[in-house]
């Protein structure tokens, strides 16, 4: 019989740490919420084939789209080969 009250107790306790580690992990991420004007520099886009090819310019494309929508420049670095 003290074994059974003894689980129920430990099990308490449990499911009263696991409810503080929940609230605590609330609590650590409010200050993350302030940070609204995200990006808030350039955006760097690294192509990993050389300029003037076909996936050099359909990125170029869409990366005008993406900056206008952003209101962030994008500045496109080709790699080549940079796997």
């Amino acid at each position: 019989m003290k074994f059974i009250s003894l689980h129920k107790t430990f099990g308490s306790f449990l499911r009263g740490i696991a409810i503080g580690v929940v609230l605590a992990g609330f609590v650590v991420q409010l200050p993350a919420f302030a940070q609204s004007t995200y990006p808030s520099k350039p955006i760097k886009a690294i192509i990993p084939f050389g300029p003037g090819s076909a996936t050099d310019v359909i990125a170029r494309i869409v990366t005008d789209e993406m900056s206008q929508s952003l209101g962030q420049p994008i500045v496109i670095e080709n790699r080549a080969g940079a796997n």
